[in-house]
């Protein structure tokens, strides 16, 4: 792993090793970010179930304000902070051990832009996505890493899914407010 661009562009990136992990594919990540490459800079961004941190060091390198990382692992969060030191981004970057739902619960301040890459097929996603949805600003957006056999909702929270993208087994779930969609 590898980030793609910006200012840490190049830095490789290290990830636990086992099945407990699943970094996301290269292109998917390309891609991801090709979807939100205008909305970044400046932003406040969530990495939730952050593994690695991959999706929110690579915001940071495109110039997001602030990176909220949480995961419940320890490990996967050792290796977080190890990346995001290497990247030099431990200024901008907050990491948090703790449950996904009970940080959700306890965070004030709202995300301009959410990962969501949870252990597939657990029901992590669904659960999730309503509590992501509430703590989002107006004209945030909401990425889903999910399986292309699982299906999400068509609305959530005042959210609506305005694309799916499918990269093989993997797709792309992107939501955005109602009120914000018709751009």
């Amino acid at each position: 792993m590898r980030v793609i661009t910006g200012t840490a562009r190049g830095r490789r990136l290290i990830t636990r090793e086992g099945e407990a992990v699943r970094p996301t594919p290269e292109r998917v990540k390309e891609a991801l970010f090709s979807i939100i490459q205008f909305e970044i800079e400046g932003r406040r961004v969530l990495d939730l179930f952050a593994g690695s941190g991959q999706l929110g060091i690579e915001a940071l390198s495109r110039g997001a304000r602030e990176a909220v990382f949480v995961d419940s692992s320890r490990e996967s969060l050792d290796v977080v902070r190890k990346n995001v030191e290497s990247c030099g981004f431990a200024d901008c970057a907050k990491i948090v051990n703790m449950d996904f739902a009970a940080y959700l619960m306890r965070s004030e301040k709202p995300f301009d832009i959410v990962f969501l890459d949870p252990p597939y097929r657990t029901g992590l996603l669904q659960r999730a996505l309503p509590l992501v949805a509430a703590k989002m600003n107006a004209g945030g957006t909401i990425i889903c890493e999910n399986p292309e056999e699982e299906e999400l909702p068509e609305q959530c929270e005042g959210f609506s899914r305005i694309k799916r993208y499918r990269y093989g087994k993997i797709c792309l779930t992107v939501y955005r407010r109602k009120d914000a969609t018709n751009e």
